[in-house]
């Protein structure tokens, strides 16, 4: 898998880390196509040799054409990245029952899907990589988040059930686990929150910890997409890629402090952390 060029297919290619990651796999040498609903924003990777292709993974249509250009072009598909993501944030009474369903139509069953069309063709080929972009959210729970909480938490167990039913076939499954990175998710997160939020008995709380978001998502508090966008690039191509990785501001003294901490301290520490953050200017 480390020499041959590959043929690789990015959801989510528009920005951010998908953004990234397309560009430094077609400057390395592959064969690269981002695919995102808004095309238009993808016109200048065109220079870096990338191909941007229309998807909407919510839509079955729009997932079967997407997939079909690239075998078509290519007659191989040798690594999916699932980096197609959304979050609603908001209290779970406040956050309306359509949006936690489309979070979990982009984040786990559009993931999904793309998974199936992709594999006949890895099938056929006896070989192929799929990498899914998690978080650091499918493996500690914070207030306000969860619904995008329940849907990294699936896809964190959607891929672990692939991972194993898919390396008999030649087909390698890895998951990427991103703490804090600095993206436009922290500005849409925290006016989902404060759309959520507004008029409810938990506007005190939600509208303050979207001001935490929007103060921590901004300079240079988070870890950048190119380093999300390396760790990708590794990811597609080493010979045997690691089951996670696991990287981003605060994502492994997160996910130790869950792990390790008692319930009740995990939940007293953190309410004590969010709210003590709230009130800094």
């Amino acid at each position: 898998m480390n020499h041959r060029p590959k043929v690789v297919l990015i959801t989510g290619g528009s920005s951010g880390i998908g953004y990234e990651a397309s560009q430094l796999l077609a400057q390395q040498g592959h064969r690269v196509y981002a695919a995102a609903r808004r095309t238009e924003l993808m016109e200048p990777l065109k220079a870096a040799g990338v191909v941007p292709l229309p998807l909407d993974v919510t839509n079955e249509q729009s997932r079967q054409q997407c997939v079909a250009a690239v075998v078509e072009a290519e007659g191989r598909i040798d690594v999916l990245v699932n980096n197609a993501g959304y979050g609603f944030f908001g209290a779970i009474e406040c956050v309306p029952l359509g949006e936690a369903r489309r979070q979990m139509e982009v984040n786990v069953f559009g993931l999904a899907e793309m998974c199936r069309l992709v594999l006949p063709t890895m099938r056929r080929q006896h070989s192929g990589r799929i990498i899914n972009i998690a978080s650091i959210a499918g493996r500690a729970v914070f207030p306000m988040g969860g619904w995008y909480n329940v849907s990294k938490y699936s896809v964190e167990a959607l891929s672990d059930a692939l991972r194993m039913e898919l390396r008999p076939l030649g087909i390698e499954v890895a998951i990427i686990e991103p703490g804090c990175i600095s993206t436009d998710w922290g500005r849409i997160a925290a006016d989902h929150l404060e759309q959520s939020s507004r008029g409810t008995a938990y506007e005190s709380f939600g509208l303050g910890e979207a001001a935490l978001l929007r103060w921590a998502y901004t300079g240079q508090r988070m870890s950048p997409p190119s380093a999300i966008a390396r760790t990708i690039a590794r990811a597609a191509t080493a010979r045997r890629p690691r089951t996670r990785y696991r990287l981003g501001r605060f994502s492994t003294l997160t996910t130790l402090g869950h792990a390790l901490l008692p319930t009740r301290c995990w939940d007293a520490l953190l309410m004590k952390l969010m709210s003590t953050q709230i009130k800094t200017p």
